[in-house]
C-alpha cells in the first residue's frame, strides 16, 4: 500500500514536471534570448535541416535514447521505453507552448522584461529536471543522459553530470551554425544555463518539493 502511494505522488509529480519542462523551454525560445543548451540545440538543427521544431525535438530524443543504453553497458528495456514515451508529448508540447507564448506577445515585450522572463524559464527547466529525475518513472532522454552520467560515472553531481551531457548538444549547434550561417535561440540564457544549470538542479533536490527523494536505478 505505501509503495502504491508513493508511486502515485511520483506521477503527479511527473505530470507536473512535464508541463513544467515544456513551458519553461518554450518560454525561453519565445524571448529569443537563449534557451537551455539542449533547447537551443535543437531550434538551430530544426533551422538547419528545415525540419519543424516538435519532429526534431522528437528525433532528437530517440538517438539520445540509443545513446544511454550504449552508457548503461546494457539493455534497459524499462529506461528505453520510457524515454520514448516522454519524449513524445513533451517534443510537441514545447511547439504549442512557444506558440502560445508568441501569441501572447512574448518577443515584442522590452529587452529588460524579456530577460526576466528568460531567466524564470531556465530556472523553471532546471527545476522540472529535479523533480522528474527523482521521481524515475519517465525521463527525457537528455537529462536520463545527465542522470547516467551524474551517478554512473561522475560520483553523483548533478554539476558534472549536466556539463558532460552539453557535449552533444554544442557539437550540434557549432555544426549547425557553419552549415546556415545563422545561430538561434543561443544567447544569455544559454550561457545561464551552461553555468548554472547543474547548481539549480541540485538546490532543487533540497528545496523544491524536498519531500521527494531520488529513486536510484543505477
Amino acid at each position: 500500500m505505501a509503495k502504491m502511494k508513493d508511486f502515485h505522488q511520483r506521477m503527479d509529480f511527473l505530470v507536473l514536471s512535464i508541463l513544467m519542462n515544456a513551458t519553461g523551454n518554450a518560454l525561453t525560445i519565445s524571448t529569443n534570448l537563449g534557451s537551455a543548451v539542449w533547447t537551443g540545440s535543437s531550434v538551430n538543427l530544426a533551422n538547419w535541416i528545415h525540419v519543424s521544431l516538435g519532429t526534431t525535438l522528437f528525433i532528437y530524443g530517440i538517438v539520445i535514447t540509443l545513446v544511454n543504453q550504449l552508457l548503461l553497458g546494457h539493455f534497459d528495456r524499462r529506461r528505453f521505453f520510457s524515454n520514448l514515451l516522454y519524449i513524445v508529448p513533451f517534443s510537441y508540447l514545447v511547439q504549442i507552448m512557444t506558440t502560445a507564448w508568441d501569441w501572447l506577445g512574448v518577443p515584442h515585450l522590452g529587452l529588460s522584461a524579456r530577460i526576466i522572463l528568460d531567466i524564470v524559464g531556465i530556472l523553471t527547466v532546471a527545476a522540472a529536471v529535479s523533480i522528474y529525475q527523482r521521481s524515475n518513472i519517465l525521463m527525457h532522454p537528455n537529462d536520463d543522459l545527465s542522470y547516467i552520467l551524474r551517478f554512473k560515472y561522475l560520483n553523483g553531481s548533478a554539476i558534472l553530470g549536466q556539463w558532460a551531457s552539453y557535449t552533444p548538444p554544442i557539437i550540434i549547434t557549432i555544426i549547425s551554425f557553419i552549415a546556415t550561417g545563422q545561430l538561434k535561440a543561443i544567447g544569455f540564457g544559454t550561457i545561464l544555463a551552461l553555468v548554472a544549470q547543474g547548481a539549480i538542479m541540485n538546490w532543487s533536490d533540497h528545496h523544491v518539493f524536498p519531500s521527494l527523494k531520488h529513486h536510484v536505478d543505477i
